[in-house]
C-alpha cells in the first residue's frame, strides 16, 4: 500500500507505478520514482528512514519488511561465541555437522561412549527430560556441548522448538538420536561418506538383526553398504517404493539432510511429542523418496531399549507410567494420520481434484 505525504501534482503529473516488478527487489521511496518520470524532486518530502510513506521490502522474512535487506540476519547457529575480542575473530572452527541426543543422567555412561564415535566436526547438543545439566560436566566433551533442560519432553518436542531450519541452517546433516544406542560397529564420518556416495537425504544406520524389530526395512543386511528396499512381510506393502517397503526409517536414529530437515520440520506437529506415524510419512520430504531414503548398512548400531523416558509418565488408576506414555504414542499415530489425510484431501479439492 503506498502513503503519500505533501503530494503536490501542480508541477507534473506521476503516473501510478506498477508494484509487481518491485515484489524480488528492494523498493524505491516515490521521490526517486517521481524524479525518474521527468518530474521535480523538490516537490516530493523525501521519506525518513522510519516514515511509513517509503514502501516495505515485501520480499524480506515476516515481521522484517521495514529493515533495509542488508541489515537482517534471517539464521543463526549453535557455535559458542566469547564475550570479549573481536566477534570476527570468535569462531577459529565452524563445526559442519549436528548431533543431538535426548538423554537423562542416569543413561550417561552411554551417552558418553555414544557421544565419542562423533568426531570434532559435530556440533553436540543434548536435550535432558530429567533437569540434570551440569551433573554431565564429569566429561569432557560436556563443557562444549549445547546443554538444553525441560523435564519430562519428548525429543520431538525439543526439535519442534529449537531446531528450526534457520537455527540449523549452518549444519550439512542433523542426528536426532534416542539415548539407548549400541555404537561399537559405528563411526560418524565413515557413515556420512556413504550417505553421500549413496544420495541419501533421509537415513538411518542398519540395525542389529538379532534383536526383535519392528520394521525389516531397518534390519542390517550383512555384506551391504546400504539398502533402500525390502520385501516386507505379506500384505505390508501396497507399493514395492512405499513404506513400509521403502521410503522408510525410524524415528529412533534419523539422520536428515539441511534441505530434507526443511522440509521435516514443518511435517513435525507442534502438539503431537512422540513422532508415532511421523516417520512413515518422511517421503513426502525428499522426491523420489524410494532413492533418496535409505538404511546404512556397513554402520549399524544396536537398540539396546534403555528404560527411559516412558519412566517419566504419570501412573493413573493403576495403569503403570510407561503404559500411560505407550497409549499416548498410539493415540498421537491415530490423530496425525488423520491430519495428514484430510490435509491431503483438501489439498485435492484445492486443486480442482
Amino acid at each position: 500500500m503506498l502513503s503519500l505525504t505533501k503530494f503536490n501534482l501542480s508541477s507534473c503529473l506521476l503516473p501510478i507505478p506498477d508494484l509487481s516488478k518491485y515484489d524480488n527487489q528492494q523498493m524505491r521511496p516515490l521521490a526517486q520514482i517521481s524524479s525518474e518520470n521527468g518530474c521535480n524532486s523538490s516537490s516530493t518530502e523525501a521519506p525518513k528512514v522510519n516514515d511509513a510513506s517509503k514502501i516495505m521490502v515485501r520480499s524480506n522474512p515476516r515481521g522484517a519488511e521495514r529493515l533495509p535487506p542488508g541489515i537482517i540476519a534471517a539464521e543463526s547457529d549453535f557455535y559458542l561465541r566469547r564475550l570479549w575480542g573481536d566477534p570476527n575473530e570468535d569462531l577459529t572452527f565452524k563445526q559442519r555437522y549436528l548431533v543431538t541426543f535426548t538423554v537423562g543422567y542416569a543413561h550417561r555412561k552411554n551417552v558418553d561412549t555414544v557421544v565419542k564415535k562423533f568426531s570434532e566436526n559435530f556440533t553436540i547438543l543434548l536435550f535432558h527430560y530429567d533437569g540434570q545439566t551440569t551433573e554431565w560436566n564429569e566429561f569432557e566433551w560436556s563443557k562444549r556441548a549445547i546443554h538444553v533442560s525441560v523435564p519430562k519432553q519428548t525429543k520431538w518436542w525439543y526439535a519442534k522448538r529449537f531446531l528450526h531450519p534457520d537455527i540449523v541452517a549452518p549444519y550439512e546433516y542433523i542426528f536426532i538420536w534416542d539415548e539407548d544406542l549400541g555404537v561399537e560397529h559405528f563411526d560418524a564420518e565413515e557413515y556420512l561418506k556413504l550417505v553421500r556416495k549413496h544420495g541419501l537425504e533421509i537415513s538411518q544406520p542398519g540395525l542389529e538383526p538379532d534383536r526383535k524389530l519392528n520394521w525389516l526395512m531397518t534390519k542390517r543386511i550383512n555384506g551391504s553398504e546400504v539398502h533402500k528396499e525390502v520385501e516386507e512381510q505379506p500384505g505390508r506393502c501396497r507399493d514395492p517404493h512405499l513404506p513400509p517397503c521403502a521410503a522408510f526409517v525410524e524415528i529412533m536414529a534419523p539422520v536428515f539432510s539441511r534441505e530434507a530437515w526443511r522440509c521435516v520440520w514443518y511435517l513435525l506437529q507442534n502438539d503431537l511429542v512422540h513422532g508415532w506415524g511421523f516417520d512413515l510419512a518422511l517421503r513426502k520430504c525428499v522426491e523420489p523418496a524410494h532413492e533418496k531414503i535409505g538404511v546404512v548398512d556397513a554402520q549399524w548400531v544396536v537398540h539396546q531399549s534403555f528404560p527411559s523416558l516412558g519412566n517419566q509418565g504419570e501412573s493413573r488408576n493403576g495403569v503403570a507410567p510407561w503404559q500411560g506414555v505407550r497409549d499416548r504414542c498410539g493415540k498421537e499415530w491415530g490423530i496425525f494420520n488423520s491430519r495428514l489425510r484430510d490435509a491431503e484431501l483438501a489439498q485435492q479439492r484445492a486443486n480442482g481434484g
